[in-house]
């Protein structure tokens, strides 16, 4: 069985912080071909990216891609750059919507409680703090109306964070090679069910 995949989203996609391998989606594609499955990747995730440059810059390229599995997680440069809840929820929308016409499953990621980050330590806690559940609270909702599969990242980030000291990167911001793979395996039981279906 081949798996078309495609990655949307931000550095984490990309696989900023880690020294080798790529982001999560190099790792979950790495994954699926030890299960014997013959999987093309097609990573359009882009440094930086919030969740308009998703909606203008990634989506369209996704749906010529003819996916049958795509996976996005966005939303922490939106909390650190002042995007509003709401701009970011409808945009949100506006990927499920379109991305549903491909017929291919989308697995959401959430965002991760920053606030265990080593870089929180070194800037303003009013640029995150009371600002991840909103917008988590935004993701779950679109899950939940446009039939997405969501894995929630920010619950196991409070748990795997202080158990794997390893998790970031040298910025202590982004994972490390590490970090991704945490990632991928957290990822991969969700994953593995769409694509055996």
């Amino acid at each position: 069985m081949s798996v078309n995949y495609v990655a949307l989203g931000d550095s984490t996609a990309v696989g900023v912080g880690a020294t080798r391998g790529g982001g999560y989606p190099e790792r979950l594609a790495s994954r699926l071909r030890k299960d014997g499955l013959s999987v093309g990747l097609t990573n359009l995730g882009v440094s930086g990216a919030r969740i308009r440059d998703v909606f203008t810059g990634q989506v369209k390229a996704a749906v010529a891609a003819h996916p049958t599995l795509v996976t996005l997680g966005v939303g922490t440069n939106d909390i650190w750059r002042g995007t509003a809840v709401e701009d970011f929820q409808e945009d949100l929308e506006r990927i499920a919507r379109r991305l549903k016409q491909t017929g291919s499953p989308l697995v959401l990621v959430n965002i991760a409680d920053l606030a265990l980050a080593p870089v929180a330590k070194l800037v303003p806690s009013a640029l995150y703090e009371g600002r991840i559940e909103p917008f988590n609270a935004a993701i779950a909702q679109v899950a939940r109306t446009e039939g997405l599969h969501l894995v929630d990242l920010y619950t196991a980030s409070q748990e795997m964070f202080p158990r794997a000291p390893r998790f970031f990167s040298g910025d202590g911001f982004h994972p490390s090679a590490e970090g991704y793979e945490e990632w991928a395996d957290l990822m991969l039981p969700t994953v593995r069910t769409l694509v055996s279906r």
